[in-house]
């Protein structure tokens, strides 16, 4: 069995003005910095084995952050990089419905592609890290997408917007992968001052 924990990168600036990012590569903003220590702080008490991030650079800082306070390997893999949405990157939503208003977006990655992704980044880490604790630096549309096909598209693309800092959790043993959490984001601050008020 192999405990894999889907942190979403830290915010961007695109993130506040409700761009599509995609393999577009933004940094994090100084929020998205705060989120990637608060993440790493909730991560600590999880004994966490090893770090794999996608390799866009808002992903990879978040993982360098919490690296910092995990102190553990980190390492870089393209299968956990962010969809490509094609020629709807960099445009805000009220953009994207006026320029494709059937929400198929030119150039983007195919849904077989995206699978095959899913499922061979999974059985990579459930091959070399059995019984560990594995966190994996992702992105929002390619968390979806995972949550969606292990839910049978319960949750997932089209149900949930994954906050900036949040922690999904699976389970991965040799005949089915489980979703334990999805969205969590009880470490983060700014969540904790909404819950007080």
């Amino acid at each position: 069995m192999t405990n894999v924990y889907f942190l979403r990168h830290g915010e961007t600036d695109w993130n506040l003005e409700g761009r599509t990012q995609g393999r577009t590569d933004i940094p994090l903003n100084h929020n998205g910095e705060l989120q990637a220590k608060e993440s790493g702080a909730a991560l600590k008490d999880k004994e966490i084995d090893v770090i794999i991030t996608s390799p866009l650079k808002r992903a990879k800082k978040t993982a360098e952050i919490v690296q910092e306070q995990l102190n553990v390997d980190l390492i870089e893999r393209e299968a956990f990089i962010e969809l490509s949405f094609g020629d709807a990157e960099g445009l805000t939503l009220a953009e994207r419905l006026e320029r494709f208003p059937d929400r198929i977006y030119p150039n983007s990655e195919d849904g077989s592609s995206i699978e095959r992704r899913i499922l061979n980044g999974l059985s990579e880490i459930h091959e070399k890290y059995p019984n560990q604790n594995v966190v994996v630096v992702s992105h929002g549309a390619f968390i979806n997408a995972i949550l969606y096909h292990y839910s049978n598209g319960e949750t997932g693309t089209g149900k949930i917007k994954l906050t900036n800092g949040s922690i999904s959790s699976l389970k991965i043993s040799d005949d089915k992968v489980e979703i334990l959490e999805c969205n969590q984001v009880n470490h983060l601050s700014q969540y904790k001052k909404i819950g007080e008020i």
